[in-house]
This record gives structure tokens, C-alpha cells and sequence, in this order.
């Protein structure tokens, strides 16, 4: 299937050029990627059970380990939205895999807990880039009316890695030990990262027609982003201003971290509260907790394009991007059940309605390409995933401190609260969607 697109000075109208499609080879690239950023951070919560009955860890210090991924991750976000405007994602983005991947590996080959924190500290720093760069190539190879599916699909990767390893993971971890969880994830992600250098172009300098140039450029795509990198060397004060001073952007960035708070539940303590709290074993777990994430792998897929065909058939960018977030929230809510049911199977149905609502309100990211000035993209992501992946030093710590060995209540309340914390901030600050423009006299 092809694109078919006018070419500007045909020598007789109506004279179309076929367009190519090799931006649909970088959504796939994207959607692996994506695959193993998330397995990489996920790892750990599949091993965490194993891990703290070794090493003798209580629930404070088991939310310690698991949010140490976060204080790095989220602390780079801005410097690495800095990187991002400098750096071609080619270069980045492969040296980023191969580092983050050695880090993983590495935790496998050690077993102290001051050294397991240390090298999830690194993880956290070489993955910081991470999603501002997915944004950015996504921005540079997609048009507009594109972007929410794309955005979706390669979200999806999150979800569909996920339901389809924590399965085998735990099953590894059953039939050898814990180490081989990150040994194994840790080469499949520096294999990955060869392969991303080796493959990836910016879309000038791809296989991509001129007619593919023009459907995504004359569709709002950047497809000249490398082109006009700034040379500054460093963030000034009006750029921060920007990012920092509008009121739509502060409610994308709250709205992210009330989202990502659930994902990190789903990413940290989901498996053990299934061992330790419901009394199942490692491979039992490993098959249940993949329920929620196929239930999320639905919600993202379904979201992307119920956004694009919403702006396709007239509704506003507003209602096409906000409408599934909301409503994604609202469902989130669900977990707030499993509170009230002492049913193994009733508790998998509230959080993977929950979880589904969470993949459904998960293309938060395009709200970033609508939204941020058009030379600040890297920066305002940065901003972006630093302010919402908080949520992952707060989710684990909060919880680990609210939860005791008798009850897991207090986290499902937690939780709840912060989803609807979230509806307020996409409905009230958000409000219309709209680019934001920089300061008069700012270039």
C-alpha cells in the first residue's frame, strides 16, 4: 500500500507521484525500541520478590531499589532534552541502548543491594533520553493527522513487551535465579542498539521519495529538524521561561505525572503484591500480572487511532487528543475496587480495566508535538517526561511506606486520588490545543 501525493510542478494537473513509505519502517524501529526500554524497566519488579526474600529486604527498602531507576531517569530529563537539540538520534539513541543495556546486564552479575541500587541509578541515566527522543523522531518522520497512531503504536511496545516477557522472565527467574532476568534482557538491548545506528536516517538523508518528504512536511512533520539544530551550546533563560511559564504546558506535565503513576505501580510493585500479598508463586504471578498489560496493549492501540480518526472526520485537535486521555483516566479509577474483593479474579479485572484506561490515555505525547514551541520540542519533552516521571521515585516510595504485611489497601487509595488529579489537570490547565508560541523577540 502507498501514499499518493501532488507533485508541486507537474507539467499537467493532477499528475500524482506514488510516495514511499519508510516513515512506517521507522514507527517499527520505534515500537522495538520501545519493547526493550520497558523490559529493562520492568525487569527488576519480576525479580524483586526473589530478590528481597536473598537479600532480606523490608518494603521500605524494596520501594528504595525500585525507585532509584527514577532519581536518575527523571533528574536527566531536561539535560537530555538539551542532548536531544544537539545530538542526531542516530548517535544518541544507540549509545543510549548499549549503555543502559551493560548497566542491565551488570545487575545480574552482582548481588549487593548498595550495588543493585548503583547500577539502576545508571539505567536510569542512559534511559533519560529515551522518550523525548521517540517524540522527536516521530515529530521529524510523521504528519500530523499521522502522529496520534504512530504515537499509539509504538507506545504499544510497552505494553505488548511486557504481557509477552513478564511470562517468560518469570519463568527464568522460576528455573534458573534472578540474574539471569537482567543478563538476558541486558544483550538483548546492546544488540538492539548496534542495530538502531546501523538502520536509522533522519528523513533526508533516508530512503524516502520526495513525494514522502512533501505528504509529511506539507502535514506538519519537521522533516527538516536536523537541518535547523541550534547551535547554542546551552539552555537560556527564555527558553526555560517558555517551557516553564505557560499554563497549557504545566497541565500537560502534571497530567503526565498522575498517568505515570499508574504505570509505575504496573512497573514496581504489581508483581510483588501478587506474591506477597495474594499468595501466588512465581510462574502463577508472572501469567497473571501479564493480564492488565494485554488489557493496556488494547487501550493504547484502540487510542491512537480513535484520536486520528476523530481529527480526520472534523473534530477539534483538542477533543481528538484530550477525549481518549479523559476517559482513560476515568477508567483508571477501576483499581480503587480491588479494595473491595477478596476474589483473585475480580482483583486482575479491576486493574486490567484500570490498566486499559491507562494504555487508553497514553498518547500524552502527542500532545507535546501540538502543543510545544516548534525549536523548544526537546526541551518542552524533557520537561515533560522529567516533571511526569517523578511518578517514579514518588509511586514506590509512597507505597512502600503506606503498605504493611497484612494490607496493600492504602496504595489502591493513593492511586486513585492521583488518577483523578490528573482529569483536573488535562480539563482545567490544558484547556484548547494549541502550539505555543515563544516571546516576542526570542529566535
Amino acid at each position: 500500500m502507498t501514499d499518493a501525493t501532488t507533485t508541486p510542478g507537474s507539467s499537467r494537473a493532477g499528475l500524482t507521484r506514488t510516495a514511499t513509505r519508510a516513515r512506517w519502517a521507522i514507527a517499527v524501529m520505534l515500537f522495538v525500541t520501545v519493547v526493550i526500554n520497558y523490559m529493562d524497566r520492568a525487569n527488576l519488579s519480576i525479580a524483586m520478590p526473589a530478590i528481597a526474600e536473598e537479600l532480606q529486604l523490608s518494603p521500605a527498602q524494596q520501594g528504595l531499589l525500585l525507585s532509584a531507576f527514577g532519581w536518575t531517569y527523571a533528574a536527566l530529563q531536561i539535560p537530555g532534552g538539551w542532548l536531544i537539540d544537539r545530538v542526531p538520534p542516530r548517535v544518541l539513541y544507540a549509545a543510549c541502548l548499549i549503555l543502559w543495556s551493560l548497566a542491565t546486564l551488570l545487575m545480574g552479575v552482582v548481588g549487593g543491594f548498595v550495588a543493585l541500587i548503583a547500577l539502576r541509578l545508571l539505567v536510569g541515566v542512559f534511559e533519560a533520553p529515551a522518550y523525548p527522543i521517540n517524540n522527536r523522531v516521530a515529530t521529524a518522520w510523521f504528519p500530523e493527522r499521522e502522529r496520534g497512531s504512530v504515537v499509539g503504536f509504538y507506545t504499544s511496545g510497552q505494553f505488548i513487551g511486557l504481557a509477552m516477557l513478564t511470562p517468560f522472565l518469570s519463568w527464568l527467574q522460576a528455573v534458573l535465579t534472578w540474574h539471569w532476568v537482567f543478563i538476558v534482557t541486558g544483550l538483548i538491548g546492546i544488540v538492539w542498539g548496534l542495530a538502531w545506528y546501523a538502520w536509522y536516517r533522519e528523513p533526508r538523508g533516508s530512503r524516502a521519495n520526495d513525494a514522502e518528504l512533501e505528504l509529511i512536511s506539507s502535514g506538519g512533520g519537521l522533516v527538516d529538524l536536523e537541518r535547523e539544530r541550534p547551535e547554542r551550546a546551552r539552555i537560556t533563560r527564555a527558553d526555560l521561561s517558555t517551557v516553564l511559564g505557560r499554563r497549557k504546558l504545566w497541565g500537560i506535565y502534571l497530567g503526565q505525572f498522575c498517568l505515570t503513576s499508574t504505570l509505575w505501580f504496573f512497573l514496581t510493585w504489581f508483581p510483588t503484591y501478587l506474591v506477597d500479598y495474594r499468595g501466588m508463586d512465581y510462574i502463577e504471578s508472572g501469567f497473571l500480572a501479564a493480564l492488565p498489560f494485554v488489557a493496556a496493549l488494547v487501550g493504547v492501540l484502540f487510542s491512537g487511532f480513535l484520536s486520528d480518526a476523530l481529527l480526520r472526520r472534523g473534530r477539534s485537535l483538542g477533543v481528538a487528543r484530550k477525549g481518549p486521555i479523559v476517559t482513560g483516566l476515568l477508567l483508571t479509577t477501576a483499581m480503587i475496587g480491588a479494595n473491595f474483593t477478596d476474589s483473585t479474579a475480580w482483583v486482575i479485572v479491576f486493574l486490567s480495566v484500570a490498566f486499559f484506561g491507562n494504555g487508553l490515555a497514553s498518547i500524552t505525547w502527542s500532545l507535546v508535538s501540538a502543543l510545544a514551541p516548534k525549536r523548544l520540542i526537546g526541551l518542552t519533552g524533557g520537561m515533560f517526561n522529567f516533571i511526569g516521571n517523578l511518578s517514579s521515585i514518588a509511586t514506590p516510595i509512597v507505597i512502600g511506606l503506606l503498605v504493611d504485611g497484612a494490607s496493600f489497601a492504602p496504595a489502591f487509595v493513593y492511586m486513585t486520588v492521583v488518577t483523578l488529579a490528573g482529569i483536573v489537570s488535562y480539563v482545567v490547565l490544558v484547556g484548547s490545543v494549541e502550539r505555543v508560541e515563544e516571546k516576542a523577540g526570542v529566535s
